[in-house]
């Protein structure tokens, strides 16, 4: 597209932009809006993963839209088949799911970016434009699905963490950390357990040494996986 700025002309690629889209309706919508854009052109348009895994390759074209449920072969199958040969063709999931195990199948295949149908058009053309300048555009309530899972998985991590660190002691160790967690002194566990005050500290230096901690309120942290 040529355009032309205080008399002088300037020529401004377009991105190329093909569709996978089995509901005629909402194909033809999207067709519609690429058309109508200044900075996209539609490459091709195809209701099927099986269509678009043929044409695809021989078309190159800089961005696909797809979606995930395509009747026959998924759009994640067609990005997992498409991707590994063609790095350059950059793919974003356009769809009405919203399952955090779909968001990261896509992105795992090889999609840089997952936006829902629902978008404006506005807010579609500029995802395209951002993915095609290197971005990775994801709607809003998908990012906060994707930082929640990022949360809960690390929190996983650390939680796994300390019990493998709980794991390595003794049944008399554990035994005084339980009680070190109600806030009971070196002799009052010594009496609980009937064993002497100094046996109770060298449990105690065990214990830390094991959980890798420094005291007692970090040992009991680690015994309630804070």
């Amino acid at each position: 597209m040529n355009i032309k700025i205080n008399g002088v002309k300037y020529f401004t690629e377009m991105i190329n932009v093909a569709i996978v889209e089995d509901n005629k309706h909402i194909r033809e919508a999207l067709e519609m809006i690429i058309r109508m854009s200044s900075t996209c052109s539609l490459a091709g348009s195809y209701s099927s993963a099986d269509s678009a895994i043929i044409s695809l390759p021989d078309l190159r074209p800089d961005i696909v839209l797809l979606d995930i449920n395509l009747g026959g072969k998924s759009g994640i199958e067609c990005v997992r088949t498409i991707k590994p040969e063609h790095p350059e063709i950059l793919f974003m999931i356009c769809t009405i799911y919203e399952e955090d195990d779909k968001i990261f199948e896509a992105l795992a295949a090889g999609a840089s970016g997952y936006i829902l149908k629902k978008t404006a058009p506005a807010k579609l053309l500029e995802a395209i434009k951002e993915l095609h300048e290197g971005g990775a555009p994801i709607s809003s309530q998908i990012a906060r699905k994707v930082v929640a899972a990022f949360t809960n998985m690390m929190k996983g991590k650390a939680y796994n963490s300390n019990q493998k660190s709980l794991d390595t002691l003794s049944k008399r160790e554990s035994e005084i950390l339980q009680e070190l967690s109600k806030g009971l002194l070196y002799k009052e566990i010594a009496a609980q357990l009937g064993i002497s005050q100094e046996t109770v500290r060298k449990h105690v230096y065990h214990i830390y040494e094991k959980l890798h901690v420094n005291n007692r309120v970090e040992a009991v942290n680690k015994f309630f996986g804070r």
